[in-house]
Order: C-alpha cells, then sequence, then structure tokens
C-alpha cells in the first residue's frame, strides 16, 4: 500500500472519530437539558403552595384604640376642617420702570421715543395677587387671618371648603400683632371653637390646618415645640411678640389658617416660619396665641381700632444678679425702671426699682410677660398687682389709661471732670449740659462726659448716660457718688436713650 493511501485511510479513520464524539455530546446535552427542564418542573411543583393567608381588616379607622389611645384624629379634624378657608387677595401696584440705558443722550431719547428730560411717560400699573388661609370663628362669617396675608388689599376673596366663594370685607386689622378680621355676609356658616391658649404645654400634639402653596386644604401634625416666644423680631420693632412654637409644617399659604389641638379647637393662628434659603418648612414654625388673637379681633370689631391699656412705667428683665440685690428669685417680675410722672403707675403710688410680679392673680416672669399683659386689657380697667419694695410685698390697684401709640416698655441697654469708675469720667449737670444734651428736668444725678473704649465699664456707661442712684442712693455729686460705691455688686439706675434702667456693676 502506498503512503498516500495510508494518509487517507488515516483521515478516514480522524472523521468517523469526530463525528462518534459530536454524536455523544449532542446526545449527553440532550439527556442533561431534559435532567434540567424535570428538575426545573419538580421544583415549580413543589414552590406551588396554597396562599398564604393573611389578615385583612377592612374596618374604617376607630378614633380609639380598647386602650383608649387615638388611633385616628379624623373625627375630630372633621369638625374643624369646614371652617377653614382660602383668603386670596388682590392690589394694584406700580410697576417699577428700568431706565433706559441711553436715556441721557437727547439723540437716542427721541430715536427710542423717551420721554423728554423733567418729562414722565404714563406710569404702568399691574395686579399682584396674595395667598393665605384663614378661619371662621362665628357663625355669621368673622374670620381670623394674619394683617400680613391682607396688607393693602385692594380686594379680598374668601373660598370656602365646599367651593363657595365670597367677596370679604375687611373689618380691620393690627400689624402689632399681625392679626386681621374679614367678615363675609353669610349666616348659618360652619366655624370653630377656641381653647384657651394659655393653658398649653410643650408636648401637645397640634395640628396646622390651611392651604399651602395653593395645592389644596392640608392638615400636618406636630406638638407644641415651645411657648412664649417674644424675642424673635418677626413683626419689628414696638410689635407684640407671644408666638407658639410648633414642629408641624408650615408653609407658604398656610399663613392666617388655624393651630388645632387633639379636641379639634384652636389654640393659634399660624404665623411664620423660620426657614432655610429655599423658604420651605424645617420644622420651626410660630402660631399666635388664640387668647391674643381673640382679643384684638373684639377689640377691632368694637372699636374699629385696638384699644390697648397703658401702665406708664418703663420696665425691665431682672438679670440674676438684679433679682439677687431685689430679694427675687430669679426667672420672676419685671423691675420698674422708671415711673412716668401724672399716669396709671405714678397715680397708683408705684416707683422705682418696684418688681411686678402679679397682675390679677397671674404671675409675671419677664418684662415681654407684663407688657403683653397690660397691652391686651382694655383701658379704664382696674387690675390688681403685687410687687415688692425694699424686699416687703405690698399689693395695688391701677387704672389703666390708654397707651395711644406708646410702648410701655423700655428700651434695650445700650452699651460719666473726675473718674468715678476707670476709664469713666462723669460731670455734675447744670444749665448747659442740661440744653447740650436735651435732658428734661426730671433726669437729676452725674452724666458721663468721656468713656474710654479701653474700659471694661464703656459698653455699659457710654458718653451721655446719666448716672442718678448707685445702691438706691440718689446721686448729684462726685463725692456722694464714691460714697454710694462699695466693693462687689453695685446697682446703678440710669437714664439711657431716654429710658431708664437698671445696671449692675461689680467692683473689685
Amino acid at each position: 500500500m502506498s503512503g498516500n493511501d495510508n494518509n487517507v485511510s488515516e483521515k478516514k479513520k480522524n472523521m468517523r472519530y469526530r463525528l462518534f464524539i459530536s454524536v455523544m455530546v449532542l446526545i449527553l446535552g440532550g439527556l442533561s437539558v431534559t435532567a434540567y427542564l424535570e428538575t426545573r418542573e419538580e421544583q415549580a411543583k413543589e414552590q406551588a403552595r396554597e396562599p398564604a393567608e393573611i389578615r385583612v381588616d377592612n374596618d374604617p379607622l376607630g378614633a380609639l384604640t380598647e386602650e383608649g389611645n387615638p388611633t385616628s384624629y379624623a373625627d375630630t379634624l372633621d369638625t374643624v376642617r369646614p371652617a377653614v378657608v382660602t383668603v386670596f387677595s388682590t392690589k394694584v401696584v406700580e410697576e417699577q420702570m428700568r431706565r433706559h440705558p441711553f436715556a441721557d443722550d437727547p439723540f437716542f431719547r427721541r430715536f427710542f421715543g423717551l420721554p423728554e428730560e423733567g418729562e414722565r411717560g404714563q406710569p404702568r400699573y399691574r395686579r399682584q395677587h396674595g395667598l393665605g388661609s384663614g378661619v371662621i370663628v362665628s357663625r355669621d362669617g368673622y374670620i381670623l387671618t394674619n394683617n400680613h396675608v391682607i396688607e393693602g388689599a385692594d380686594e379680598v376673596r374668601v373660598s370656602l371648603g365646599d367651593r363657595r366663594e365670597f367677596e370679604a370685607e375687611i373689618v380691620g386689622s393690627d400689624p402689632k400683632t399681625d392679626i386681621a378680621v374679614l367678615k363675609i355676609d353669610e349666616d348659618e356658616l360652619p366655624r370653630v371653637t377656641l381653647a384657651d391658649s394659655d393653658n398649653i404645654r410643650v408636648g401637645d400634639i397640634v395640628f396646622a390646618l390651611g392651604n399651602p402653596l395653593n395645592v389644596g386644604q392640608t392638615v400636618t401634625m406636630g406638638i407644641v415645640s415651645a411657648t412664649g416666644r417674644t424675642t424673635i423680631g418677626l413683626l419689628g420693632e414696638d410689635s407684640y411678640e407671644n408666638f407658639i412654637q410648633t414642629d408641624a409644617a408650615i408653609n407658604q399659604g398656610n399663613s392666617g389658617g388655624p393651630l388645632v389641638d387633639a379636641k379639634g379647637r384652636v389654640i393659634g393662628i399660624n404665623t411664620a416660619i423660620l426657614s432655610a434659603r429655599t423658604g420651605g418648612n424645617i420644622g420651626i414654625g410660630f402660631a399666635i396665641p388664640v387668647n391674643m388673637a381673640a382679643n384684638v379681633m373684639q377689640s377691632l370689631i368694637t372699636y374699629g381700632e385696638v384699644a390697648r391699656g397703658f401702665l406708664g412705667v418703663s420696665i425691665q428683665d431682672l438679670t440674676p444678679d438684679l433679682a439677687e440685690e431685689f430679694g427675687i428669685e430669679p426667672g420672676e417680675g419685671a423691675l420698674i425702671a422708671e415711673v412716668l410722672p401724672d399716669n396709671p403707675g405714678a397715680r397708683a403710688g408705684l416707683q422705682q426699682g418696684d418688681v411686678i410680679v402679679e397682675v390679677n392673680g397671674r404671675p409675671i416672669q419677664s418684662a415681654s410677660g407684663l407688657r403683653l399683659m397690660i397691652s391686651q386689657t382694655p383701658p379704664g380697667t382696674t387690675v390688681e398687682m403685687v410687687y415688692y419694695r425694699d424686699g416687703e410685698r405690698r399689693e395695688v390697684a391701677v387704672e389703666l389709661g390708654h397707651l395711644d401709640g406708646r410702648t410701655a416698655e423700655a428700651d434695650p441697654a445700650r452699651p460719666g471732670d473726675d473718674e468715678l469708675l476707670e476709664g469713666i469720667k462723669v460731670s455734675e449737670i447744670n444749665d448747659e449740659i442740661r440744653d447740650d444734651f436735651n435732658l428734661s428736668e426730671r433726669v437729676n444725678g452725674l452724666i458721663v462726659i468721656e468713656s474710654d473704649s479701653a474700659s471694661r465699664y464703656a459698653e455699659s456707661f457710654r458718653v451721655g448716660t446719666v448716672i442718678t442712684e448707685i445702691n438706691q442712693r440718689p446721686v448729684t455729686s462726685l463725692d456722694e457718688a464714691r460714697e454710694a460705691l462699695r466693693t462687689g455688686r453695685n446697682v446703678f439706675l440710669v437714664h439711657q436713650q431716654g429710658v431708664f434702667r437698671y445696671l449692675t456693676v461689680t467692683l473689685d
């Protein structure tokens, strides 16, 4: 056999071998696939079990558990929601026209048709729309909301939850408390119940209702985070702040809506929030206590203005040092820094240095608390006051006057020819000094004429400060002042920026 025949024979053997191998692979592969499919089928059969027996309760959520704990406040809020309204305000504002870049060139003024120098074109106006909330408090249509919701409005419309709309009359408003009262001409309206906001406590559950961002009536839930927030500064100078703080979400459009307790009673009027740059809610919202809001509302309805009581004294908080000096527990009372002559306080016999701790049986814990209480008492009302003088507890009845726009609280403190204190030179007051510093005849004592900025007393005793008493002793000369000073804590009665107030100074 030739070599070629051998090669051909080898090739045939190899082809048969590869064919055999391929057939075996197909057979074995088929068997594997069949086995795999059978296995999957068996697994599927094992997994096809009966459905799980889950428990479903389609009954409406009850108001209380069997133990008496609330599971839903829907029934409670159903009594409030119909009385919550949306307030739409409209006012006409003049548009600010941008000055043309070529307005100073006569040629370009003529080219662009701009008014000649000294001439004005016709002003352009547009309608500006505002959105807020409110709450109906009487069946004949009185509505509480915020002053800033309707301030400057030419038209006000109110939309109820049942989609009825009414033109609303602005009965009155009070920027100092941010309260406004509206009236719609309709009878038998849904109304809310008011609670005593003096009784609320930190931790009470509350709900904020309103129409945030015009998405429709919305309810949010939180707690009372704090009460008596009097120094937030949201309403401006000479305002009357006494906010309830809550973490219930309040957003733009919620202003004027009610803050409601777990019994469905209104405890406040939602007013403002502290927010990040986005302007959204971060859990720090404020509401006006409903006691204050109702007081302002009744005054606006009855008198057309807010008639506030007036005591005729300047007051300040008691620092721990002042409290110890006057024998009062820290956190109690308001210290009288000045009694204005021929005013209710003076006629009742109140004096500088008296500490008022109670009015009509209600404790006074701060100057702002006394100011609020007096402001919410109608003029002509006689109030019973408890105060301390020289450590002795006394009582007096005071008939309040009318505030007439004056405030009854001292301005905040502002950080006196020889030195009385290190770096502080004072002088007796003569006619020339009285004229130079525009001092009234009722202000007597020593006046600060030089205050070294390096002195540790410079912040308290600026030039123009009048020292009238030291440790409750009147001083009109440097010798009297030095004699009244003592080592340790000293209490100064000073006249600054037109008001009297007490300062404490510790000497080594």
